[in-house]
């Protein structure tokens, strides 16, 4: 079971610099299907962390590495260890449904529940048997994904009744009503308009002061405005297979502006998608 404790949440106090989550995937498997291997990276605490590449070349897979989703998919195993604050999630000793208390997950689609705006925010915190001030707890969060205001006379209308940007922030905050540590985001921005995207983005900025953030996308601008550090990914083909693959892994400004890989440079360059 994980039993981790929450740190101090103020921001004065995080530590830029230390190691939330390091990756150590040595093969990544779907029953026979190789799909992932050699993806060594470590995730900071405070920062925004991008993972770039074409498509199918394994970054939601890694993504749902970190909070164990991949366990739903049949015949999925795992070569290598991902540790959270020091500790194996892999470990037989862990729940996957502790580890997902701490890191949530937001993604691609807008998903909200058919019910209320207010019963799909405290869930969340009814499964965790949360019972202390569920209502502040809504409204907190609600707030804090910027939704608060759109939504405060309305809280027991259908939550689809809303639109597709309200829905993923209303996504965004029923994540972060258990107080995570991390948030997982899978292309979140994908199905949105760009005035949508930029306030999701806006409200990124504003959650890692609070959260750690790892975000899936294709949109290389977005990954260059809100990201601290970015992954890039690729595919080898020379199996008759495709096996996605870490190639870069760099502080974003570095990573686009002064690659050190020859197929980073080329995605970069748009020679291939």
């Amino acid at each position: 079971m994980l039993t981790l404790q929450k740190p101090h949440r103020h921001v004065e106090t995080v530590i830029h610099s230390e190691v939330l989550i390091d990756c150590r995937i040595e093969n990544l498997y779907y029953g026979d299907f190789r799909a992932i291997r050699d993806c060594d990276l470590s995730i900071e605490r405070g920062k925004i962390t991008a993972f770039i590449g074409p498509s199918g070349c394994g970054k939601s897979t890694v993504l749902r590495c970190m909070n164990r989703m991949n366990d739903l998919v049949q015949g999925f195993r795992i070569d290598g260890q991902i540790h959270f604050q020091g500790q194996d999630i892999y470990h037989p000793s862990v729940d996957p449904v502790a580890v997902r208390r701490h890191i949530g997950m937001v993604f691609q689609q807008p998903n909200p529940f058919a019910m209320s705006i207010y019963k799909n925010v405290a869930f969340g915190l009814k499964l965790n048997r949360v019972k202390d001030d569920i209502p502040g707890r809504v409204e907190d969060a609600l707030r804090r994904a910027g939704l608060w205001d759109e939504v405060k006379d309305k809280l027991k209308s259908s939550a689809l009744a809303l639109s597709g940007g309200q829905q993923q922030r209303l996504c965004i905050a029923r994540a972060i009503a258990t107080e995570p540590q991390v948030l997982l985001m899978d292309e979140p921005c994908s199905a949105l308009d760009p005035i949508a995207t930029r306030r999701i983005e806006e409200l990124m900025l504003q959650l890692k002061e609070r959260y750690t953030i790892v975000i899936v996308t294709h949109n290389l601008h977005q990954a260059q405005r809100i990201a601290d550090k970015t992954a890039f990914m690729y595919v080898d083909t020379s199996n008759s297979s495709r096996t996605g693959f870490l190639v870069e892994y760099a502080d974003t400004h570095r990573l686009f502006n002064h690659p050190q890989q020859e197929y980073t440079l080329q995605y970069l360059r748009g020679e291939f998608s």
